[in-house]
């Protein structure tokens, strides 16, 4: 089984943040986003090769990979042009075959991959019921339980049953077919062939879908849900709240990671709150955000922000969305 993972994209709606390093290595409680989209995969036996599509600040995607991942059978292809979904998946046709996992990597589920070897459908879409579907695909499922069509941003909101960016196909290369169909007919909406329309091409053909729901879904393409998800890791998955309260002159309320390498003094930290290696904490109330590597925050009242690396800010009582080596400091009042 191999695993594509398109992330040519520019995060443009989480700027300034991705204008110096690629959505998937912003970190959720002190590790990047990439690791728990990997950490999904780890009880499937049978993958082969992960598949990186990557573009602006890719060099980034590939040395963390060698870093942390210096045993992954990993091969990374470069989408110059960000012309979809589909069109990425192309670019990464040599080798392609078999059964494959395609998934966005700025999604979080929950689910249970480890059943994949044996699946009996010739596809699988992960959904979720949300309460106005407009902004997202859906499936539509007909009584025999095979997925019909999928339709993208529809305009009527009586199917709530969101396609979420986690796709299993028994077979790559029907899929490729498609695609090249697709790209052959010119299906695309502005200027990106959208990987819904490669699907129902082969739905046309008689492919035998079926949807998986799952109850947990994050999707961090905005500030806002970065920091959702950022609780999410931090309620769930990853904290260390009990070790950060024993920290003299500290006052944590959990769930809260502060990296061992942070120095924080006299400040209140929590909840929800990810301190990076190597920061630096003083006399300030940290909450609800994510400081990264190397920042210092002084003197300063910090909650719904997403602070970068090498970040210093001084006497701040604001929501802040800084990029890295970025620098305010409110002058004192006299």
């Amino acid at each position: 089984m191999k695993i594509v993972l398109p992330m040519a994209g520019f995060g443009t709606r989480l700027r300034p943040l991705t204008w110096s390093r690629p959505k998937p290595l912003i970190p959720l409680a002190g590790r990047p986003m990439l690791d728990y989209v990997l950490d999904m995969f780890v009880d499937i036996s049978s993958i082969e090769e992960v598949i990186f599509i990557i573009g602006y600040l890719g060099d980034q995607i590939e040395a963390y990979i060698a870093q942390a991942y210096p045993k992954m059978k990993a091969r990374f292809v470069v989408q110059a042009e960000m012309l979809g979904q589909s069109h990425a998946i192309w670019l990464a046709r040599e080798g392609l075959r078999g059964s494959m996992i395609m998934a966005f990597v700025d999604t979080l589920i929950e689910t249970d991959f480890s059943s994949l070897p044996t699946e009996q459908a010739e596809a699988v879409a992960w959904v979720r019921r949300v309460p106005d579907p407009r902004r997202f695909g859906v499936a539509e499922v007909g009584s025999d339980g095979w997925v019909k069509q999928l339709i993208e941003k529809p305009e009527d909101t009586s199917n709530k049953l969101a396609v979420i960016g986690f796709y299993y196909f028994q077979s790559a290369e029907v899929l490729l077919e498609a695609i090249e169909e697709q790209m052959a007919r010119d299906i695309q909406l502005r200027g990106e062939y959208f990987l819904v329309d490669a699907i129902n091409i082969m739905l046309e053909r008689g492919l035998r879908m079926r949807v998986e729901p799952v109850k947990v879904w994050h999707d961090s393409g905005t500030p806002e849900a970065v920091l959702e998800a950022n609780r999410y890791v931090l309620e769930y998955l990853r904290s260390n709240s009990e070790q950060a309260a024993t920290r003299q002159g500290v006052e944590v309320f959990p769930p809260v990671y502060i990296d061992p390498s942070a120095q924080v003094r006299q400040s209140v930290i929590g909840p929800h709150a990810s301190i990076g290696a190597d920061c630096v904490i003083e006399r300030s109330v940290v909450k609800d955000s994510i400081i990264d590597t190397g920042s210092h925050i002084t003197d300063s009242t910090i909650s719904a922000s997403l602070i970068g690396r090498h970040v210093r800010v001084v006497g701040c009582d604001h929501s802040l969305i800084l990029g890295d080596f970025s620098v305010v400091e409110t002058p004192p009042t006299r």
